[in-house]
């Protein structure tokens, strides 16, 4: 009776999870074409680029502050409480998105949903009391109000609850450099990147280590870490072959812009729509660092952007055996456990 017991809340557990990954998803899929726009551009544009133009490049920041956030906050909204769940959530996006440094993903992700909670409460309670011929008036200043109310709670409290968990994961990953045991990276650096902290975690971490030690030996593992392909191409095909249908329609398109225009913000929407599947990141990004480090593989300087290019052009003399292997592990890693999460899914055990 016990393990029936036991049984039933596992699956009671996985039923409530794939409910909030199918959530997720229809919250980020519909917006992937606006991430594969921001990808392009970015891989063009860019100074490192295959096209660079400084004036187009003006477009890059605020697109991933304000376009991307508020498109899926507008989205979370929507599946809440229709329109007017789509106007308040995004409404209530602003609040934190402006008043943060870091692209608010995540609390986009958070503010649509509760945006469109909120007015589908207050249009529950109001419904058969609104006198008639003031039904405008009322569901005008209710958005505009309620509005106000989450710019506020947003600026205030919940974009720097968000901050703050950047920034515990930005000590996180300081501690384990200190420990030596850098595989272990792998467990802070994935769910960081997904979060838009790559370039934070990267920049501000990884490249000023990796510097300082190429200084002192020519080379360096550090700028590998976070920087490496590999895991987010064995996602992106796993997607491609076990993904819903829409996944698989995407999937490639999103390879090429991730994988030879060095653009990681392409898979993270893949991971938002099946959370799980940060395992398989995770596990990708151990593996590589792995790799990297038992074949003394490293680079000359921080790739920008982190394609397989930018790897190549950066691997000192005699090094590009260790960083295509420890690529292509950390990819085929990566693809395997994605896969056997997907399939899993799909078969709802």
């Amino acid at each position: 009776m016990e393990s029936e017991a036991k049984l039933k809340k596992t699956s009671h557990f996985r039923e409530k999870l794939q409910v909030f990954g199918d959530f997720l998803s229809g919250m980020v899929l519909p917006n992937i074409g606006a991430f594969i726009a921001w990808g392009l551009l970015t891989a063009l544009v860019i100074p490192s680029g295959w096209l660079p133009n400084e004036q187009l490049a003006t477009i890059i920041d605020p697109a991933i502050k304000y376009l991307l956030p508020l498109l899926l906050a507008h989205t979370g909204g929507k599946m809440v409480a229709g329109e007017r769940g789509a106007v308040i959530g995004a409404i209530g996006a602003i609040g934190l998105i402006v008043g943060s440094d870091i692209p608010m993903f995540l609390g986009a992700m958070i503010m649509g949903p509760l945006g469109g909670w909120v007015i589908k409460w207050f249009d529950e309670r109001m419904e058969n009391k609104i006198p008639e011929g003031f039904e405008l008036v009322i569901q005008n200043f209710s958005l505009g109000i309620l509005g106000f109310i989450l710019i506020v709670l947003s600026y205030y409290l919940i974009g720097p609850v968000i901050v703050l968990i950047n920034n515990l994961m930005t000590m996180g990953i300081t501690a384990l450099v200190s420990t030596g045991l850098l595989p272990l990276l792998a467990v802070i650096n994935e769910p960081a990147k997904v979060l838009f902290l790559n370039n934070v975690i990267d920049q501000g971490i990884y490249f000023p280590l990796g510097m300082q030690e190429t200084l002192d030996v020519g080379k360096s593992l550090y700028f590998t870490v976070a920087s490496n392909p590999g895991p987010g191409l064995g996602l992106l095909l796993a997607f491609t072959f076990f993904g819903d249908k829409v996944s698989r329609k995407t999937a490639p398109g999103a390879i090429i812009i991730h994988f030879f225009g060095g653009i990681h913000e392409l898979y993270f929407p893949y991971v938002y729509t099946k959370p799980l599947t940060i395992i398989g990141m995770i596990a990708g990004g151990m593996t590589g660092i792995f790799t990297f480090s038992l074949l003394d593989a490293g680079l000359v300087a921080g790739p920008l952007p982190g394609s397989i290019f930018s790897f190549l052009a950066l691997t000192p003399r005699g090094g590009f055996l260790g960083i295509l292997l420890g690529i292509t592990a950390s990819a085929l890693v990566s693809f395997l456990v994605t896969a056997l999460l997907l399939k899993a899914g799909n078969k709802k055990i």
